[in-house]
Protein backbone atom coordinates (compact mmCIF):
# COMPACT_ATOMS: atom_id res chain seq x y z
CA UNK A 1 0.00 0.00 0.00
CA UNK A 2 3.00 2.31 0.53
CA UNK A 3 5.12 3.70 -2.32
CA UNK A 4 8.48 1.94 -2.83
CA UNK A 5 11.41 3.45 -0.96
CA UNK A 6 15.17 3.07 -1.26
CA UNK A 7 16.56 0.47 1.12
CA UNK A 8 19.41 2.78 2.06
CA UNK A 9 18.06 6.30 2.43
CA UNK A 10 14.30 6.02 2.02
CA UNK A 11 14.12 8.10 -1.18
CA UNK A 12 11.40 7.18 -3.69
CA UNK A 13 12.38 4.40 -6.13
CA UNK A 14 10.59 2.56 -8.92
CA UNK A 15 10.59 -0.88 -7.32
CA UNK A 16 10.39 -2.07 -3.74
CA UNK A 17 13.55 -3.67 -2.36
CA UNK A 18 15.99 -1.66 -4.47
CA UNK A 19 18.43 1.23 -4.02
CA UNK A 20 18.23 4.74 -5.43
CA UNK A 21 20.96 5.81 -7.88
CA UNK A 22 23.01 7.56 -5.16
CA UNK A 23 22.92 4.63 -2.74
CA UNK A 24 23.63 2.20 -5.58
CA UNK A 25 26.82 4.13 -6.44
CA UNK A 26 27.80 4.09 -2.75
CA UNK A 27 27.43 0.29 -2.51
CA UNK A 28 29.48 -1.23 -5.35
CA UNK A 29 29.15 -4.94 -5.98
CA UNK A 30 32.29 -7.07 -6.06
CA UNK A 31 33.14 -8.15 -9.59
CA UNK A 32 36.16 -9.94 -11.08
CA UNK A 33 39.05 -9.84 -10.63
CA UNK A 34 39.17 -11.16 -7.09
CA UNK A 35 41.05 -13.82 -5.15
CA UNK A 36 39.74 -17.22 -6.22
CA UNK A 37 40.05 -18.46 -2.64
CA UNK A 38 39.02 -15.76 -0.15
CA UNK A 39 37.17 -13.52 -2.61
CA UNK A 40 38.99 -10.31 -1.67
CA UNK A 41 38.59 -7.88 -4.58
CA UNK A 42 41.56 -6.82 -6.70
CA UNK A 43 41.90 -3.41 -8.30
CA UNK A 44 43.48 -5.17 -11.28
CA UNK A 45 44.42 -8.76 -12.16
CA UNK A 46 48.10 -8.04 -11.61
CA UNK A 47 47.49 -8.03 -7.85
CA UNK A 48 46.86 -11.78 -7.93
CA UNK A 49 49.22 -14.65 -8.60
CA UNK A 50 48.76 -18.23 -9.74
CA UNK A 51 49.41 -20.84 -7.03
CA UNK A 52 52.31 -22.45 -8.92
CA UNK A 53 53.15 -20.57 -12.12
CA UNK A 54 55.42 -22.24 -14.65
CA UNK A 55 58.89 -20.68 -14.81
CA UNK A 56 58.92 -17.85 -17.36
CA UNK A 57 55.49 -18.94 -18.58
CA UNK A 58 52.17 -17.09 -18.63
CA UNK A 59 50.00 -17.18 -15.54
CA UNK A 60 47.13 -19.59 -15.95
CA UNK A 61 44.25 -20.66 -13.80
CA UNK A 62 42.85 -18.96 -10.69
CA UNK A 63 44.55 -15.96 -9.14
CA UNK A 64 45.17 -15.83 -5.39
CA UNK A 65 45.92 -12.92 -3.10
CA UNK A 66 49.26 -12.82 -1.25
CA UNK A 67 47.62 -13.85 2.04
CA UNK A 68 46.03 -17.00 0.58
CA UNK A 69 49.25 -17.88 -1.24
CA UNK A 70 51.20 -17.67 2.02
CA UNK A 71 48.64 -19.41 4.26
CA UNK A 72 45.59 -20.96 2.54
CA UNK A 73 42.46 -20.80 4.73
CA UNK A 74 40.67 -24.00 5.77
CA UNK A 75 37.55 -23.24 3.72
CA UNK A 76 37.36 -23.91 -0.01
CA UNK A 77 36.13 -20.60 -1.42
CA UNK A 78 34.62 -17.42 -0.04
CA UNK A 79 32.55 -14.87 -1.90
CA UNK A 80 30.72 -11.67 -0.93
CA UNK A 81 28.25 -9.42 -2.69
CA UNK A 82 29.38 -5.89 -1.75
CA UNK A 83 32.54 -3.96 -1.07
CA UNK A 84 32.20 -2.95 2.57
CA UNK A 85 32.01 0.81 2.14
CA UNK A 86 29.55 3.44 3.29
CA UNK A 87 26.63 2.17 1.21
CA UNK A 88 26.94 -1.49 2.19
CA UNK A 89 27.65 -0.50 5.80
CA UNK A 90 24.35 1.39 5.96
CA UNK A 91 22.45 -1.72 4.86
CA UNK A 92 24.30 -4.23 7.02
CA UNK A 93 24.33 -2.14 10.19
CA UNK A 94 20.62 -1.51 9.68
CA UNK A 95 20.03 -5.25 9.55
CA UNK A 96 22.42 -5.96 12.41
CA UNK A 97 21.54 -3.29 14.96
CA UNK A 98 18.44 -1.38 13.87
CA UNK A 99 15.85 -4.19 13.64
CA UNK A 100 15.64 -3.77 9.88
CA UNK A 101 15.14 -7.47 9.30
CA UNK A 102 13.45 -6.76 5.97
CA UNK A 103 16.94 -6.09 4.55
CA UNK A 104 17.87 -9.79 4.77
CA UNK A 105 15.93 -10.65 1.61
CA UNK A 106 17.49 -8.01 -0.69
CA UNK A 107 20.96 -8.69 0.69
CA UNK A 108 20.50 -12.43 0.17
CA UNK A 109 19.43 -11.77 -3.43
CA UNK A 110 22.78 -10.14 -4.18
CA UNK A 111 24.65 -12.80 -2.20
CA UNK A 112 22.99 -15.55 -4.24
CA UNK A 113 24.25 -13.93 -7.44
CA UNK A 114 27.77 -13.36 -6.11
CA UNK A 115 28.07 -16.90 -4.76
CA UNK A 116 25.98 -18.82 -7.29
CA UNK A 117 28.53 -21.67 -7.80
CA UNK A 118 28.98 -22.05 -4.03
CA UNK A 119 25.25 -22.10 -3.44
CA UNK A 120 24.71 -24.60 -6.25
CA UNK A 121 27.06 -27.18 -4.72
CA UNK A 122 26.03 -26.68 -1.09
CA UNK A 123 24.02 -29.41 0.63
CA UNK A 124 23.41 -27.51 3.86
CA UNK A 125 23.60 -23.82 4.82
CA UNK A 126 24.86 -22.83 8.27
CA UNK A 127 24.97 -19.31 9.74
CA UNK A 128 27.89 -18.10 11.85
CA UNK A 129 26.39 -18.24 15.37
CA UNK A 130 26.07 -15.53 18.00
CA UNK A 131 26.80 -16.16 21.66
CA UNK A 132 23.58 -16.68 23.59
CA UNK A 133 23.97 -13.47 25.60
CA UNK A 134 24.55 -11.40 22.48
CA UNK A 135 21.60 -13.14 20.83
CA UNK A 136 19.44 -12.35 23.85
CA UNK A 137 20.33 -8.66 23.60
CA UNK A 138 19.90 -8.41 19.82
CA UNK A 139 16.91 -10.82 19.67
CA UNK A 140 18.00 -12.31 16.34
CA UNK A 141 21.13 -13.45 14.53
CA UNK A 142 21.57 -11.46 11.32
CA UNK A 143 23.60 -14.30 9.76
CA UNK A 144 20.71 -16.69 10.44
CA UNK A 145 18.28 -14.32 8.69
CA UNK A 146 20.58 -14.24 5.66
CA UNK A 147 20.95 -18.03 5.72
CA UNK A 148 17.17 -18.48 5.87
CA UNK A 149 16.68 -16.10 2.94
CA UNK A 150 19.33 -17.92 0.90
CA UNK A 151 17.68 -21.24 1.69
CA UNK A 152 14.32 -19.88 0.55
CA UNK A 153 15.82 -18.63 -2.73
CA UNK A 154 17.82 -21.77 -3.52
CA UNK A 155 15.83 -24.60 -1.96
CA UNK A 156 18.96 -25.74 -0.08
CA UNK A 157 18.13 -26.62 3.54
CA UNK A 158 19.61 -24.61 6.37
CA UNK A 159 20.13 -25.27 10.06
CA UNK A 160 20.40 -22.61 12.74
CA UNK A 161 21.37 -24.82 15.65
CA UNK A 162 24.25 -27.09 14.55
CA UNK A 163 27.06 -24.62 15.11
CA UNK A 164 27.23 -22.68 18.36
CA UNK A 165 29.49 -20.10 19.95
CA UNK A 166 30.89 -21.79 23.03
CA UNK A 167 32.22 -18.65 24.68
CA UNK A 168 31.77 -14.95 24.26
CA UNK A 169 34.60 -13.04 22.57
CA UNK A 170 35.55 -9.38 22.64
CA UNK A 171 34.55 -7.30 19.60
CA UNK A 172 36.99 -7.95 16.76
CA UNK A 173 36.46 -4.74 14.78
CA UNK A 174 39.81 -2.96 15.23
CA UNK A 175 42.00 -5.99 15.87
CA UNK A 176 44.58 -7.44 13.50
CA UNK A 177 44.33 -10.84 11.85
CA UNK A 178 46.66 -12.62 14.29
CA UNK A 179 44.87 -11.18 17.34
CA UNK A 180 41.47 -12.13 15.90
CA UNK A 181 42.61 -15.72 15.36
CA UNK A 182 43.96 -15.95 18.92
CA UNK A 183 40.75 -14.58 20.44
CA UNK A 184 38.65 -17.08 18.46
CA UNK A 185 40.64 -20.14 19.52
CA UNK A 186 38.08 -22.58 20.94
CA UNK A 187 35.23 -20.08 20.60
CA UNK A 188 33.02 -22.37 18.50
CA UNK A 189 31.63 -25.86 19.04
CA UNK A 190 29.15 -28.24 17.50
CA UNK A 191 25.81 -28.77 19.14
CA UNK A 192 25.12 -32.20 20.61
CA UNK A 193 24.24 -34.64 17.83
CA UNK A 194 25.34 -32.27 15.06
CA UNK A 195 28.31 -34.29 13.79
CA UNK A 196 26.26 -36.94 11.90
CA UNK A 197 24.28 -34.19 10.17
CA UNK A 198 27.39 -32.56 8.68
CA UNK A 199 29.52 -35.66 8.04
CA UNK A 200 30.39 -36.03 4.37
CA UNK A 201 28.32 -32.99 3.34
CA UNK A 202 29.24 -29.83 1.44
CA UNK A 203 28.43 -26.89 3.69
CA UNK A 204 27.93 -23.20 3.00
CA UNK A 205 28.81 -20.95 5.95
CA UNK A 206 26.97 -17.59 5.93
CA UNK A 207 28.00 -14.34 7.64
CA UNK A 208 27.25 -10.65 7.23
CA UNK A 209 30.78 -9.22 6.78
CA UNK A 210 34.15 -10.81 6.00
CA UNK A 211 37.08 -8.85 7.39
CA UNK A 212 40.20 -10.92 8.05
CA UNK A 213 38.29 -14.19 7.69
CA UNK A 214 39.32 -15.33 11.19
CA UNK A 215 35.75 -16.08 12.31
CA UNK A 216 34.76 -18.14 9.28
CA UNK A 217 38.15 -19.88 9.29
CA UNK A 218 37.63 -20.97 12.91
CA UNK A 219 34.14 -22.25 12.07
CA UNK A 220 35.30 -24.01 8.90
CA UNK A 221 38.20 -25.72 10.66
CA UNK A 222 35.83 -27.05 13.32
CA UNK A 223 33.33 -28.34 10.74
CA UNK A 224 36.05 -30.06 8.72
CA UNK A 225 37.48 -31.71 11.84
CA UNK A 226 34.06 -33.21 12.47
CA UNK A 227 33.72 -34.72 9.03
CA UNK A 228 32.35 -32.09 6.66
CA UNK A 229 33.39 -32.83 3.08
CA UNK A 230 33.82 -29.15 2.16
CA UNK A 231 33.08 -25.74 3.61
CA UNK A 232 32.55 -22.62 1.50
CA UNK A 233 31.73 -19.13 2.77
CA UNK A 234 29.24 -16.54 1.53
CA UNK A 235 28.88 -13.06 3.03
CA UNK A 236 26.92 -9.92 2.33
CA UNK A 237 30.05 -7.74 2.19
CA UNK A 238 33.83 -8.00 2.11
CA UNK A 239 36.25 -5.55 3.69
CA UNK A 240 38.94 -4.86 1.07
CA UNK A 241 42.57 -5.64 1.85
CA UNK A 242 44.23 -2.38 2.87
CA UNK A 243 47.62 -3.52 1.55
CA UNK A 244 46.15 -4.23 -1.90
CA UNK A 245 44.47 -0.82 -1.94
CA UNK A 246 47.73 0.92 -1.02
CA UNK A 247 49.58 -1.00 -3.72
CA UNK A 248 46.98 -0.06 -6.35
CA UNK A 249 47.20 3.62 -5.34
CA UNK A 250 50.96 3.84 -5.99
Amino acid sequence: MLPPRCLGCGAPVLRQGTLCAECFRAAPLIAPPCCDCCGVPFRHAGQGAAPAPEPHGPRRGPLLCPRCLAAPPPYGQARAAYWYGEGAKRLILGLKYADRTELAGPLARQMAQAGAPLLARAELILPVPLHRWRLLGRRYNQAALLAAALSHRSGTPWAADLLRRARRTAPLGERGAAERAALLEGAFALARGAAPRIAGRRLLLVDDVLTSGATVSACAALLLRHGAAQVDVLAAARVPDAALLREAAR
